[in-house]
């Protein structure tokens, strides 16, 4: 009788940290936030101002949530990093040479992880 109570527990206890788990990765998998840098390759070039930025996402059909200037960065916030590739695309082609666009690293590491997961996933087959 005590051991049925034991495998009960057991039982118990790994399917509450399953769901505990299955919980914190779905969470995560809904933090698709993303964020792209833009600085100067070299000392003294301005960043680009962000009114010219949103004209050429807007003129793309790109929607973002923020663009932000901090120190020398152009920080651009979007809703999914798909949004972010598409404006990394647009922005290459339209800001003049000398400008360094790139994905903001994320802090927390498990929306780090997935979101490289999400970004690799259709280059898989």
């Amino acid at each position: 009788m005590q051991q049925k109570r034991w495998i009960r527990l057991t039982l118990i206890t790994g399917g509450a940290l399953l769901l505990i788990a299955l919980c914190v990765a779905v969470s995560a998998l809904r933090n698709t936030e993303s964020t792209l840098e833009i600085r100067a390759t070299s000392q003294g070039v301005a960043i680009p101002d962000g009114f010219s930025v949103w004209h050429h996402l807007d003129a793309n059909g790109i929607r973002f949530k923020s663009i932000t200037p901090q120190d020398d960065i152009l920080l651009i916030k979007f809703d999914s990093s798909a949004q972010s590739e598409a404006a990394k695309e647009v922005l290459y082609r339209s800001l003049p040479h000398g400008f360094i666009i790139a994905q903001q690293e994320e802090s927390n590491a498990a929306v780090s992880w997935f979101s490289r997961l999400r970004s690799e996933s259709h280059r898989l087959g």
